[in-house]
Protein backbone atom coordinates (compact mmCIF):
# COMPACT_ATOMS: atom_id res chain seq x y z
CA UNK A 1 0.00 0.00 0.00
CA UNK A 2 1.55 3.15 -1.00
CA UNK A 3 0.31 6.91 -0.95
CA UNK A 4 1.45 8.43 -4.62
CA UNK A 5 1.24 12.01 -5.26
CA UNK A 6 0.21 12.65 -9.27
CA UNK A 7 -1.21 15.33 -11.26
CA UNK A 8 -4.26 16.37 -11.36
CA UNK A 9 -6.46 15.72 -14.66
CA UNK A 10 -7.10 19.98 -15.59
CA UNK A 11 -10.65 18.98 -16.89
CA UNK A 12 -11.59 17.29 -13.49
CA UNK A 13 -14.20 19.55 -11.93
CA UNK A 14 -15.97 19.47 -15.53
CA UNK A 15 -15.91 16.46 -15.85
CA UNK A 16 -17.87 16.18 -11.87
CA UNK A 17 -20.50 18.64 -13.38
CA UNK A 18 -21.40 16.51 -16.30
CA UNK A 19 -21.15 13.30 -13.68
CA UNK A 20 -23.95 15.36 -11.24
CA UNK A 21 -20.78 15.22 -8.90
CA UNK A 22 -22.05 18.32 -7.18
CA UNK A 23 -20.24 18.06 -4.12
CA UNK A 24 -16.39 17.78 -5.15
CA UNK A 25 -16.19 20.63 -3.50
CA UNK A 26 -17.49 21.87 -0.12
CA UNK A 27 -17.42 25.24 1.47
CA UNK A 28 -14.15 26.26 -0.75
CA UNK A 29 -12.32 22.90 0.58
CA UNK A 30 -11.77 20.06 -1.60
CA UNK A 31 -13.40 16.74 -0.79
CA UNK A 32 -12.79 14.90 -3.93
CA UNK A 33 -9.03 14.96 -4.13
CA UNK A 34 -7.11 13.37 -6.97
CA UNK A 35 -3.81 14.98 -5.89
CA UNK A 36 -2.57 11.84 -4.79
CA UNK A 37 -3.97 7.99 -5.10
CA UNK A 38 -3.79 4.73 -2.99
CA UNK A 39 -1.68 2.14 -4.78
CA UNK A 40 -2.57 -1.66 -3.69
CA UNK A 41 -0.97 -5.11 -5.25
CA UNK A 42 -3.40 -7.17 -6.65
CA UNK A 43 -2.54 -10.30 -3.38
CA UNK A 44 -3.24 -7.04 -0.51
CA UNK A 45 -6.68 -6.40 -2.33
CA UNK A 46 -7.85 -9.95 -2.57
CA UNK A 47 -6.26 -11.44 0.40
CA UNK A 48 -5.81 -8.21 3.01
CA UNK A 49 -9.11 -6.49 2.01
CA UNK A 50 -11.70 -8.29 -0.05
CA UNK A 51 -11.31 -11.76 1.99
CA UNK A 52 -11.59 -10.03 5.17
CA UNK A 53 -14.46 -8.11 4.15
CA UNK A 54 -16.51 -11.40 3.18
CA UNK A 55 -15.45 -12.69 6.75
CA UNK A 56 -16.67 -9.80 8.72
CA UNK A 57 -19.66 -9.53 6.89
CA UNK A 58 -20.23 -13.64 7.90
CA UNK A 59 -19.67 -12.79 11.51
CA UNK A 60 -22.49 -9.89 11.28
CA UNK A 61 -25.03 -11.76 10.01
CA UNK A 62 -24.17 -14.17 12.38
CA UNK A 63 -24.58 -11.39 15.05
CA UNK A 64 -27.63 -10.20 13.70
CA UNK A 65 -29.85 -13.77 14.10
CA UNK A 66 -28.93 -14.57 17.31
CA UNK A 67 -30.17 -10.86 18.07
CA UNK A 68 -33.32 -11.03 16.90
CA UNK A 69 -33.83 -14.29 19.11
CA UNK A 70 -32.35 -12.77 22.16
CA UNK A 71 -33.97 -10.22 23.58
CA UNK A 72 -30.44 -9.10 25.86
CA UNK A 73 -28.61 -8.60 22.99
CA UNK A 74 -30.99 -5.83 21.43
CA UNK A 75 -31.52 -4.44 24.93
CA UNK A 76 -27.84 -3.82 25.01
CA UNK A 77 -27.87 -1.54 21.73
CA UNK A 78 -30.70 0.22 22.91
CA UNK A 79 -33.31 -0.37 20.22
CA UNK A 80 -36.39 0.59 21.15
CA UNK A 81 -38.46 -2.85 22.57
CA UNK A 82 -41.45 -1.52 20.77
CA UNK A 83 -39.82 -2.54 17.28
CA UNK A 84 -38.20 -5.69 18.33
CA UNK A 85 -40.72 -7.84 16.60
CA UNK A 86 -40.21 -5.61 13.29
CA UNK A 87 -36.89 -6.66 13.39
CA UNK A 88 -37.19 -9.94 14.18
CA UNK A 89 -39.57 -9.96 11.49
CA UNK A 90 -37.94 -8.61 8.97
CA UNK A 91 -34.98 -11.19 9.61
CA UNK A 92 -37.03 -14.49 9.43
CA UNK A 93 -38.63 -13.41 6.26
CA UNK A 94 -35.16 -13.25 4.92
CA UNK A 95 -35.64 -9.42 3.52
CA UNK A 96 -33.05 -8.52 1.32
CA UNK A 97 -29.92 -5.81 1.77
CA UNK A 98 -29.13 -4.25 -1.14
CA UNK A 99 -25.94 -2.74 0.51
CA UNK A 100 -22.90 -1.46 2.85
CA UNK A 101 -19.69 -0.38 4.14
CA UNK A 102 -17.22 -1.41 6.18
CA UNK A 103 -14.50 1.17 7.26
CA UNK A 104 -11.40 -0.63 8.01
CA UNK A 105 -8.04 0.48 9.31
CA UNK A 106 -5.08 -0.97 6.80
CA UNK A 107 -1.71 -0.44 6.07
CA UNK A 108 -0.46 -3.19 4.31
CA UNK A 109 1.31 -4.49 7.01
CA UNK A 110 -1.14 -7.26 9.11
CA UNK A 111 -4.57 -7.59 8.98
CA UNK A 112 -7.29 -4.86 8.41
CA UNK A 113 -9.17 -4.73 11.50
CA UNK A 114 -12.88 -3.89 11.64
CA UNK A 115 -13.46 0.29 12.94
CA UNK A 116 -17.09 0.25 12.41
CA UNK A 117 -19.89 -0.96 10.00
CA UNK A 118 -21.95 1.45 7.59
CA UNK A 119 -24.86 -0.72 7.22
CA UNK A 120 -27.92 0.74 7.02
CA UNK A 121 -27.02 4.32 5.20
CA UNK A 122 -23.69 4.43 4.01
CA UNK A 123 -23.05 7.26 1.79
CA UNK A 124 -20.04 7.58 -1.18
CA UNK A 125 -21.22 5.01 -3.28
CA UNK A 126 -21.37 7.46 -6.11
CA UNK A 127 -18.20 8.88 -6.00
CA UNK A 128 -16.52 5.77 -4.85
CA UNK A 129 -18.54 2.99 -8.38
CA UNK A 130 -18.67 5.82 -10.78
CA UNK A 131 -16.29 8.93 -10.75
CA UNK A 132 -13.03 7.07 -9.51
CA UNK A 133 -13.54 4.32 -12.12
CA UNK A 134 -13.91 7.15 -14.21
CA UNK A 135 -10.70 8.16 -13.18
CA UNK A 136 -9.04 5.50 -13.34
CA UNK A 137 -9.93 5.35 -17.17
CA UNK A 138 -8.57 8.85 -17.94
CA UNK A 139 -5.34 8.53 -15.74
CA UNK A 140 -4.62 5.49 -18.17
CA UNK A 141 -5.13 7.31 -21.29
CA UNK A 142 -3.63 10.25 -20.38
CA UNK A 143 -0.16 8.40 -19.10
CA UNK A 144 -1.22 10.14 -15.07
CA UNK A 145 -0.55 6.36 -13.69
CA UNK A 146 0.40 2.78 -14.88
CA UNK A 147 -1.22 1.63 -18.13
CA UNK A 148 -2.12 -1.47 -17.12
CA UNK A 149 -3.90 -0.23 -13.58
CA UNK A 150 -6.95 -1.92 -12.33
CA UNK A 151 -9.29 -0.97 -9.56
CA UNK A 152 -11.31 -3.04 -6.96
CA UNK A 153 -14.59 -1.79 -8.13
CA UNK A 154 -17.25 -3.63 -9.23
CA UNK A 155 -20.17 -1.97 -6.89
CA UNK A 156 -21.75 -0.36 -9.97
CA UNK A 157 -22.34 -3.92 -12.08
CA UNK A 158 -23.29 -5.70 -9.13
CA UNK A 159 -25.92 -2.92 -8.16
CA UNK A 160 -27.83 -3.39 -11.33
CA UNK A 161 -27.72 -6.89 -10.84
CA UNK A 162 -28.83 -6.69 -6.85
CA UNK A 163 -31.70 -4.92 -7.73
CA UNK A 164 -33.07 -7.43 -10.42
CA UNK A 165 -33.12 -10.10 -7.25
CA UNK A 166 -34.51 -7.79 -4.88
CA UNK A 167 -37.05 -6.14 -6.24
CA UNK A 168 -38.54 -9.01 -8.53
CA UNK A 169 -40.04 -6.08 -11.15
CA UNK A 170 -41.50 -4.33 -8.20
CA UNK A 171 -42.14 -0.58 -8.73
CA UNK A 172 -39.12 0.99 -6.35
CA UNK A 173 -39.29 3.96 -4.34
CA UNK A 174 -36.74 5.98 -2.61
CA UNK A 175 -36.36 8.48 -0.58
CA UNK A 176 -34.53 10.74 1.68
CA UNK A 177 -33.57 14.54 2.53
CA UNK A 178 -33.13 15.51 -0.90
CA UNK A 179 -32.27 18.84 -0.16
CA UNK A 180 -29.04 17.50 1.51
CA UNK A 181 -26.40 17.54 -1.67
CA UNK A 182 -24.49 14.55 -0.77
CA UNK A 183 -28.01 12.33 -0.17
CA UNK A 184 -29.29 13.44 -3.26
CA UNK A 185 -27.01 12.47 -5.22
CA UNK A 186 -26.60 8.89 -3.97
CA UNK A 187 -30.32 8.90 -4.56
CA UNK A 188 -30.38 9.81 -8.07
CA UNK A 189 -27.76 7.54 -8.67
CA UNK A 190 -29.22 4.56 -7.02
CA UNK A 191 -32.46 5.34 -8.83
CA UNK A 192 -30.51 4.84 -11.82
CA UNK A 193 -28.94 1.89 -11.38
CA UNK A 194 -32.53 0.32 -10.39
CA UNK A 195 -33.38 1.92 -13.57
CA UNK A 196 -30.64 -0.04 -15.29
CA UNK A 197 -31.92 -3.07 -13.83
CA UNK A 198 -35.64 -2.78 -15.85
CA UNK A 199 -37.16 -1.22 -12.68
CA UNK A 200 -39.83 1.44 -12.61
CA UNK A 201 -38.83 3.97 -9.82
CA UNK A 202 -39.84 7.40 -7.86
CA UNK A 203 -37.92 9.15 -5.90
CA UNK A 204 -39.10 12.03 -3.28
CA UNK A 205 -38.03 13.65 -0.37
CA UNK A 206 -38.49 11.69 2.92
CA UNK A 207 -41.24 14.02 3.98
CA UNK A 208 -43.07 13.53 1.39
CA UNK A 209 -44.38 9.71 2.21
CA UNK A 210 -47.66 9.90 3.23
CA UNK A 211 -49.80 7.58 5.41
CA UNK A 212 -53.29 6.22 3.24
CA UNK A 213 -55.35 5.20 6.29
CA UNK A 214 -57.94 3.24 4.37
CA UNK A 215 -55.46 1.16 2.51
CA UNK A 216 -53.04 0.80 5.23
CA UNK A 217 -50.31 1.73 3.33
CA UNK A 218 -47.79 4.89 3.08
CA UNK A 219 -48.24 6.55 -0.40
CA UNK A 220 -46.31 8.85 -2.21
CA UNK A 221 -47.75 11.79 -3.96
CA UNK A 222 -50.09 10.48 -6.24
CA UNK A 223 -51.51 7.87 -3.37
CA UNK A 224 -49.29 5.07 -5.06
CA UNK A 225 -49.38 2.46 -3.02
CA UNK A 226 -45.65 2.24 -1.22
CA UNK A 227 -44.42 -1.45 -1.70
CA UNK A 228 -40.70 -1.44 -1.67
CA UNK A 229 -38.91 1.76 -0.59
CA UNK A 230 -35.24 2.23 -0.39
CA UNK A 231 -34.69 4.77 2.50
CA UNK A 232 -31.41 6.73 2.96
CA UNK A 233 -32.69 7.43 6.25
CA UNK A 234 -31.54 5.90 9.61
CA UNK A 235 -33.68 3.34 11.25
CA UNK A 236 -33.04 4.92 14.77
CA UNK A 237 -34.51 8.32 13.45
CA UNK A 238 -37.65 6.37 11.65
CA UNK A 239 -38.55 4.64 15.00
CA UNK A 240 -38.73 8.13 16.70
CA UNK A 241 -40.82 9.88 13.50
CA UNK A 242 -44.14 10.85 13.77
CA UNK A 243 -45.04 7.40 11.35
CA UNK A 244 -42.82 5.84 13.31
CA UNK A 245 -45.72 3.12 14.54
CA UNK A 246 -47.31 2.86 11.32
CA UNK A 247 -44.21 0.90 10.63
CA UNK A 248 -46.37 -2.57 11.63
CA UNK A 249 -49.46 -1.49 10.12
CA UNK A 250 -47.88 -1.13 6.56
CA UNK A 251 -47.51 -3.65 3.75
CA UNK A 252 -44.04 -1.91 2.70
CA UNK A 253 -41.00 -3.24 2.65
CA UNK A 254 -37.68 -1.77 3.08
CA UNK A 255 -34.21 -1.07 2.08
CA UNK A 256 -32.52 -1.30 4.06
CA UNK A 257 -34.48 -3.69 6.18
CA UNK A 258 -35.19 -3.31 9.47
CA UNK A 259 -33.17 -6.20 10.74
CA UNK A 260 -30.23 -3.58 9.46
CA UNK A 261 -30.81 -1.50 12.86
CA UNK A 262 -28.84 -3.84 14.73
CA UNK A 263 -25.52 -4.11 12.35
CA UNK A 264 -25.69 0.03 12.18
CA UNK A 265 -25.18 -0.14 15.79
CA UNK A 266 -21.92 0.51 17.17
CA UNK A 267 -22.75 -1.78 20.07
CA UNK A 268 -21.97 -4.86 17.34
CA UNK A 269 -18.24 -4.11 17.94
CA UNK A 270 -18.57 -5.48 21.66
CA UNK A 271 -20.53 -7.87 20.96
CA UNK A 272 -18.79 -9.41 18.24
CA UNK A 273 -15.73 -9.49 20.08
CA UNK A 274 -17.40 -11.54 22.50
CA UNK A 275 -18.82 -13.60 20.25
CA UNK A 276 -15.11 -14.03 18.15
CA UNK A 277 -12.28 -13.21 20.52
CA UNK A 278 -9.00 -12.76 19.37
CA UNK A 279 -10.40 -12.66 15.68
CA UNK A 280 -7.49 -10.75 13.07
CA UNK A 281 -9.89 -8.62 12.14
CA UNK A 282 -11.20 -7.02 15.09
CA UNK A 283 -10.48 -4.79 17.76
CA UNK A 284 -11.15 -5.61 21.48
CA UNK A 285 -14.05 -3.52 22.44
CA UNK A 286 -16.75 -3.12 25.07
CA UNK A 287 -20.04 -1.53 26.20
CA UNK A 288 -18.54 1.63 28.24
CA UNK A 289 -20.64 0.60 31.65
CA UNK A 290 -19.06 -2.92 31.04
CA UNK A 291 -16.20 -3.62 33.99
CA UNK A 292 -14.22 -5.34 31.34
CA UNK A 293 -13.50 -2.30 29.43
CA UNK A 294 -10.70 -2.10 32.16
CA UNK A 295 -8.84 -4.41 30.02
CA UNK A 296 -8.18 -1.78 27.65
CA UNK A 297 -6.94 0.62 30.06
CA UNK A 298 -6.10 4.15 29.83
CA UNK A 299 -5.83 4.42 25.86
CA UNK A 300 -8.98 3.23 23.55
CA UNK A 301 -11.29 5.37 21.28
CA UNK A 302 -14.89 5.96 22.54
CA UNK A 303 -17.92 5.91 20.39
CA UNK A 304 -21.62 6.72 20.98
CA UNK A 305 -23.89 3.51 19.53
CA UNK A 306 -25.47 5.62 16.84
CA UNK A 307 -22.56 8.25 15.54
CA UNK A 308 -22.39 8.93 11.96
CA UNK A 309 -19.02 10.90 10.21
CA UNK A 310 -17.18 10.55 13.79
CA UNK A 311 -19.36 12.61 15.80
CA UNK A 312 -18.72 12.99 19.88
CA UNK A 313 -15.47 10.27 18.58
CA UNK A 314 -12.79 10.81 21.39
CA UNK A 315 -9.61 9.13 21.24
CA UNK A 316 -8.04 8.98 24.42
CA UNK A 317 -4.02 8.21 24.75
CA UNK A 318 -2.43 7.65 28.34
CA UNK A 319 -5.77 8.72 29.95
CA UNK A 320 -5.87 12.02 28.34
CA UNK A 321 -8.13 13.34 25.19
CA UNK A 322 -5.94 13.44 22.35
CA UNK A 323 -8.77 14.51 19.87
CA UNK A 324 -12.51 14.74 19.61
CA UNK A 325 -14.87 15.48 17.43
CA UNK A 326 -18.34 17.78 18.82
CA UNK A 327 -21.50 16.31 17.75
CA UNK A 328 -25.05 15.71 19.05
CA UNK A 329 -24.85 11.26 19.83
CA UNK A 330 -23.99 10.13 23.32
CA UNK A 331 -26.87 10.09 25.14
CA UNK A 332 -28.01 6.76 24.15
CA UNK A 333 -24.57 5.47 25.55
CA UNK A 334 -21.09 4.29 24.44
CA UNK A 335 -19.10 1.76 23.93
CA UNK A 336 -15.02 1.59 23.92
CA UNK A 337 -12.62 0.21 21.15
CA UNK A 338 -8.86 -0.88 21.45
CA UNK A 339 -6.76 2.29 20.19
CA UNK A 340 -5.24 1.81 17.06
CA UNK A 341 -4.31 4.76 15.12
CA UNK A 342 -4.74 5.17 11.97
CA UNK A 343 -1.67 4.83 9.67
CA UNK A 344 0.17 7.82 8.72
CA UNK A 345 0.69 8.97 4.76
CA UNK A 346 2.91 11.61 4.09
CA UNK A 347 1.01 12.93 6.77
CA UNK A 348 -2.45 12.35 6.12
CA UNK A 349 -4.65 9.08 7.44
CA UNK A 350 -6.51 7.09 5.66
CA UNK A 351 -9.68 5.51 6.01
CA UNK A 352 -10.36 1.92 3.97
CA UNK A 353 -14.03 1.97 2.97
CA UNK A 354 -15.26 -1.67 1.76
CA UNK A 355 -18.52 -2.15 0.01
CA UNK A 356 -20.34 -5.10 -0.41
CA UNK A 357 -23.46 -5.47 -2.88
CA UNK A 358 -26.03 -8.15 -1.66
CA UNK A 359 -22.88 -9.43 0.45
CA UNK A 360 -20.17 -10.13 -1.84
CA UNK A 361 -17.46 -7.72 -1.67
CA UNK A 362 -16.92 -5.17 -4.85
CA UNK A 363 -15.29 -2.47 -4.14
CA UNK A 364 -13.36 0.15 -2.51
CA UNK A 365 -13.18 3.91 -1.23
CA UNK A 366 -10.35 6.15 1.04
CA UNK A 367 -11.62 9.17 3.38
CA UNK A 368 -8.11 10.77 4.47
CA UNK A 369 -7.28 13.69 6.86
CA UNK A 370 -4.86 15.34 8.76
CA UNK A 371 -6.69 14.36 11.76
CA UNK A 372 -6.92 10.93 12.92
CA UNK A 373 -11.08 11.38 13.36
CA UNK A 374 -12.52 10.86 9.82
CA UNK A 375 -15.48 12.89 9.39
CA UNK A 376 -17.66 14.73 6.79
CA UNK A 377 -14.96 17.03 5.55
CA UNK A 378 -12.69 13.83 5.08
CA UNK A 379 -11.32 13.94 1.61
CA UNK A 380 -12.48 11.20 -1.23
CA UNK A 381 -8.94 9.74 -2.92
CA UNK A 382 -8.89 7.56 -5.37
CA UNK A 383 -7.21 4.32 -5.67
CA UNK A 384 -5.92 1.68 -8.03
CA UNK A 385 -4.50 -1.65 -7.88
CA UNK A 386 -0.44 -1.94 -9.55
Amino acid sequence: MQRITCPERDDWQATAARCGFDFHTIDGERYWDERAYYAFTLEEIERAIETPTGEIDAMCLELAGRAVKDERYLRRLKIPEAFWPLIAQSWERDDRSLYGRLDLRFDGNGPAKLLEYNADTPTSIFEAAVFQWTWLEQAMERHIIPARADQFNSIHERLIEAWKGIAARRHVHLAGTTGHTEDAVTLAYLEDTARQAGLATTLLDIEEIGWHETSGSFVDLEDRDIELMFKLYPWEWMFHDAFGLKLFEAKTRWIEPPWKAVLSNKGILPLLWEMFPGHPNLLPAFFEDDPKAAELGASYVRKPLLSREGANVTLVAGGVSVDEQAGPYGAEGFVRQALSPLPEFSGFYPVLGSWLVDHVPCGLSIREDENPITGNRSRFLPHAIL
